[in-house]
């Protein structure tokens, strides 16, 4: 069993968070109130292995980018529901993009444009990984084919293993990315004091390369309460529970992206209070709420 993190935001605390001005739930157009897109949620909705989007894929090659090492676009084909968030993943030491290429489509059917991406060696450290996920964010959102369907002002980064912590990296070096996502994520690094992204957590139980005690929980330990973070720790899981299909991890990422990318408060019904402990939670805590 992993460490049991204590639930740290309490009323006290929600209280100080709105005498500061501090909003969870990012401000969206001032004519729609959000970018809400597709229709209601509900549990079966953000299990599902698609959502209600169709989506087109497309390939970048490597020889055609620098920074990172190309990757596979997802997006959706709707031209009517305006733009979309964009979300860039990266894959673990060792692996390439198909160990992630489960979780890219099934993200953007909920209605996000996904980059699933190579990096530029399967040795490259946390670090390196996390330049390459911005480098493949920027390339998305001014130069690929997709950029017409993105607003460029809404991007996320997910990242498995040593991907998860290149996605500690990234929000740490641009506070303007609207959500982060490290899923079993390593890291030498465990101070990320300075992050200013909202960040789910998601680790595993039975991981004995990045153990929960070592990793995961001191990452979310050092993040700032606001303006939100949550872990989330998968019962009996091992490091790569991430790398199969895995409807826990697939809901809790389409429900922060939606509330934090989109701003779709229907959303927060998933994360606040979250899920219990059961057959697939260990724990989950977060500090949205």
């Amino acid at each position: 069993m992993g460490k049991t993190i204590p639930k740290v935001f309490g009323i006290a605390a929600a209280v100080a968070l709105g005498a500061a001005g501090i909003t969870l739930i990012p401000t969206a157009d001032a004519a729609t109130g959000s970018f809400a897109k597709g229709p209601a949620p509900s549990n079966s909705s953000i299990q599902a292995a698609r959502g209600p989007f169709a989506i087109a894929e497309s390939s970048v090659a490597r020889a055609s980018v620098s920074g990172f090492g190309g990757g596979d676009i997802y997006a959706p084909t709707d031209t009517s529901a305006g733009t979309f968030g964009a979300v860039v993943i990266a894959p673990g030491f060792t692996a390439r993009k198909s160990s992630m290429a489960w979780l890219a489509p099934r993200l953007a059917s909920q209605g996000f444009v996904v980059f699933n991406i190579d990096t530029l060696t399967t040795s490259d450290q946390p670090a390196s990984r996390g330049r390459q996920l911005l480098a493949a964010a920027d390339f998305l959102t001014r130069s690929s084919s997709a950029k017409a369907k993105i607003d460029p002002a809404r991007v996320a980064v997910v990242g498995h293993s040593m991907g998860g912590g290149g996605a500690l990296e990234a929000a740490q070096s641009r506070s303007s990315l609207k959500a982060a996502i490290p899923l079993t994520p390593w890291n030498l690094t465990k101070n990320f004091r300075q992050v200013q992204v909202p960040t789910l957590i998601v680790g595993a139980e039975a991981d004995t390369i990045a153990p929960v005690r070592s990793f995961s929980t001191p990452f979310f330990e050092s993040l700032p309460a606001a303006p939100g973070k949550a872990f989330l720790e998968l019962n009996g899981a091992s490091h790569f529970a991430p790398n199969t299909p895995n409807a826990t991890i697939s809901s809790m990422s389409i429900s922060w992206l939606k509330v934090f990318v989109d701003g779709d408060t229907r959303y927060q019904q998933f994360i606040c209070p979250g899920p219990g402990r059961g057959a697939a939670v260990e724990q989950y805590t977060a500090t949205a709420c």
